[in-house]
């Protein structure tokens, strides 16, 4: 079996920040790999310990300086990456879910894989429709905010629990091929170690232009975008109390009497 997983480097932004027109001031902001992403790319490693996949393949849409953030990736386990970029993504602001699904849609039928897992959604857009968009456009089956897998793929069946509205969890069954979105708290992601750090230097990251993938520039034009960017106003403020347990009680029930929620 081979397991397909998107990956994707994600902004970070420090407490404190300024925007500067529709973007953020580039002395706020780092980068980390995606963490629903980490956690699907747990669940690849560990079905390949357990002798249930032969290989796992990380893909990410990004510029050359996302590679060493992607390389996590290599570092925990994964045996090879395939990294997609191209001029004519360089002035897209935002891009949107069918463009990355056309991208994605060419990489999987490229590695034909049998098993793609996406994480539920990305830290930074947080559309959370890639992962579904790319099984329709394959036609693949799919399961969304999975937070339970089985590593028994009897008969090519990966019987998944999802979780739903309100609490609610599905167990069901489904058919590969196969995408699955990955829900945090499914594993516990590894750290990288020393060792897997310098192994993933060595490992293979294939470098791949959208003509390289057949895909047509025009289908990265994106229907959305970006004219505003604020830091929302929030509408209460914070109490915190310093001092003993005792202190600190009797001054939230103080508080909590004058809002008319304790008697």
């Amino acid at each position: 079996m081979k397991i397909l997983v998107t990956v994707k480097e994600v902004a970070t932004v420090e407490d404190e920040f300024e925007i500067e027109g529709t973007e953020i001031a580039d002395q706020y902001l780092g980068a980390d790999l995606n963490e629903w992403d980490d956690y699907a790319i747990e669940e690849a490693v560990q079905l390949q310990e357990d002798g249930i996949a032969d290989e796992v393949v990380t893909v990410t849409i990004g510029p050359e300086d996302c590679e060493q953030t992607i390389r996590q990736a290599l570092a925990k386990g994964a045996d090879r990456a395939v990294r997609v970029w191209d001029d004519a993504l360089e002035d897209v602001d935002l891009l949107d879910v069918g463009a990355k699904t056309e991208i994605l849609r060419a990489v999987v039928e490229e590695e034909d894989p049998d098993l793609v897992l996406t994480g539920v959604q990305a830290g930074d857009d947080s559309f959370a429709a890639t992962g579904v968009s790319l099984a329709e456009d394959l036609d693949f089956e799919w399961g969304a905010v999975v937070n339970h897998l089985e590593h028994d793929f009897d008969d090519d069946t990966a019987s998944v629990r999802r979780e739903l509205e309100g609490g609610v969890e599905e167990l069901t069954e489904i058919e590969l091929p196969a995408v699955l979105t990955i829900q945090t708290g499914i594993n516990e992601p590894r750290y990288a170690s020393l060792r897997g750090i310098r192994q993933a230097q060595r490992k293979e990251l294939d470098v791949q232009s959208l003509a390289d993938l057949g895909v047509d520039e025009s289908a990265i034009e994106s229907e959305l975008e970006l004219t505003d960017m604020y830091e929302p106003e929030s509408e209460s403020d914070v109490t915190v109390w310093e001092g003993s347990a005792e202190d600190t009680a009797s001054e939230l029930g103080e508080l909590l009497r004058e809002k008319g929620v304790a008697p």
